[in-house]
């Protein structure tokens, strides 16, 4: 039995991967994954086209790297504030939806543009079912968590009205942080709306849908 271990990537490696995931993370963003070109992530990056196919292995592939890298950081940093929610006992359908909208609207405004791209990707990959087995693996397990706490709430109500509810506010949520150039301009010139305004925006909506349940 050969004893051989794969070798860890150099330091160097795991720059180049990082660089190759930053600039996918923008053009998927902007194009979509469908009008991303494997050659522009790599000038972008600023690599040859080589390495890019190397460490993305293809671009279906490479888009989900790219997915899961902040995916991964956003679900614990909810599941986190949701398990500080809970020994708070502050347990309403506002709190709730706040602790989750909270950690990504925080991070879109305070680390700019690679997080904003990010919240366009959730838009592509939530509105595509061609991505349904990433979204159950990046998305799903947190957004059960919150759905298990706001049933607790709501016993009456049906886990299938929890999760429109749930889907109708992330799609809110992203428009929020999205298209409030369209607020601004509706609004003649007012400031983008605050999270509180977006939060009791859909926590009035969730609540009607899981009390007409």
């Amino acid at each position: 039995m050969s004893t051989a271990r794969k070798r860890a990537p150099s330091a160097r490696s795991l720059e180049t991967k990082a660089k190759i995931l930053d600039a996918a993370e923008l053009v998927f963003a902007e194009r979509g994954f469908e009008g991303a070109a494997l050659r522009d992530i790599a000038t972008l990056a600023a690599v040859p086209v080589g390495l890019v196919h190397h460490h993305g292995r293809s671009k279906e592939e490479l888009f989900c790297q790219t997915v899961r890298r902040r995916a991964t950081e956003m679900a614990q940093i909810r599941m986190e504030s949701l398990a500080r929610l809970k020994e708070s006992g502050d347990l309403t359908l506002y709190a709730i939806l706040d602790c989750f909208m909270r950690a990504y609207i925080t991070l879109a405004e305070t680390e700019g543009a690679p997080w904003r791209a990010y919240g366009r990707l959730v838009a592509h990959v939530s509105s595509d079912p061609r991505w349904k087995g990433l979204t159950e693996e990046c998305f799903d397990p947190t957004a059960s968590a919150y759905l298990d706490e706001i049933l607790t709430l709501y016993p009456d109500a049906e886990r299938a009205a929890a999760a429109a509810g749930q889907v109708y506010s992330v799609s809110s949520m992203l428009a929020h942080r999205n298209s409030g150039w369209r607020i601004d301009a509706l609004g003649e010139g007012h400031q983008e709306t605050e999270l509180e305004r977006l939060v009791t925006f859909c926590a009035a909506g969730f609540e009607a849908i899981l009390n007409g349940s």
